[in-house]
């Protein structure tokens, strides 16, 4: 056999043993460089905070810098071309995008304007649902919630709740002592056909995130 053949068996010899010990610890099925590589160590290598963690499937550019105990989710775009940073404890969700750049004028100018770059910040402790995009120049508040599928083209205060695309805000995060969460809604959540289940048009949550309460927005 060459030497050809007898790495591509011992990549297969790998691939089934990690395929197998992982789905016998954790019950799950990953890519074979998700299953070789370390998410904690790429992290640490990238300069990122104690216990942040990035796939191997996750893209970055430039200048980036995110918190302890951050989650990057696979398939993601972390674009520090015009500078981004992300806080701590923050979760950003599977195939989230974040550009602190466009070439949109470099584009429609047959390339004679340059590229535009502007920083992108987001706050401790906020939650960036699923294919969500962010464009250059926005800042994300601590403790607010993105909808899956939004296009964020402007800020969000602290503690909101912002959906869409555009993405515009649609209620609070109430953070308590305990630790407890309420996302409070300044609007009925879908699926409600009774207004009066919710007092005052105003939908409380404990506990955690509900997607189906995101009007169009799915997990």
């Amino acid at each position: 056999m060459s030497s050809l053949g007898l790495v591509a068996r011992a990549l297969k010899s790998a691939h089934r043993s990690l395929r197998e010990t992982t789905f016998r610890r954790w019950n799950r099925d990953l890519p074979f460089a998700d299953l070789l590589l370390d998410r904690w160590e790429r992290a640490r290598r990238l300069g990122f905070g104690h216990g942040a963690s990035i796939y191997d499937s996750s893209c970055v550019f430039g200048n980036v810098t995110v918190g302890d105990h951050t989650w990057i989710g696979p398939n993601t775009i972390l674009d520090g071309s015009g500078g981004l940073t992300i806080g701590s404890y923050c979760s950003i969700s599977t195939g989230v995008q974040i550009y602190s750049h466009d070439s949109v004028t470099w584009a429609l100018s047959g390339g004679r304007a340059d590229y535009e770059h502007a920083p992108v910040s987001i706050g401790d402790c906020c939650y960036i649902g699923p294919q969500a995009v962010i464009a250059k120049g926005v800042r994300i508040g601590e403790h607010s919630v993105v909808g899956t599928h939004s296009f964020v083209n402007g800020d969000i205060e602290p503690y909101t709740i912002a959906v869409g695309a555009p993405c515009h805000p649609i209620g609070h995060v109430v953070v308590h002592s305990d630790g407890s969460v309420d996302l409070q809604y300044d609007r009925e959540p879908a699926g409600s056909a009774d207004p009066s289940v919710v007092p005052h048009s105003i939908a409380v949550r404990r506990g955690g995130l509900n997607p189906a309460d995101f009007h169009t927005v799915r997990e």
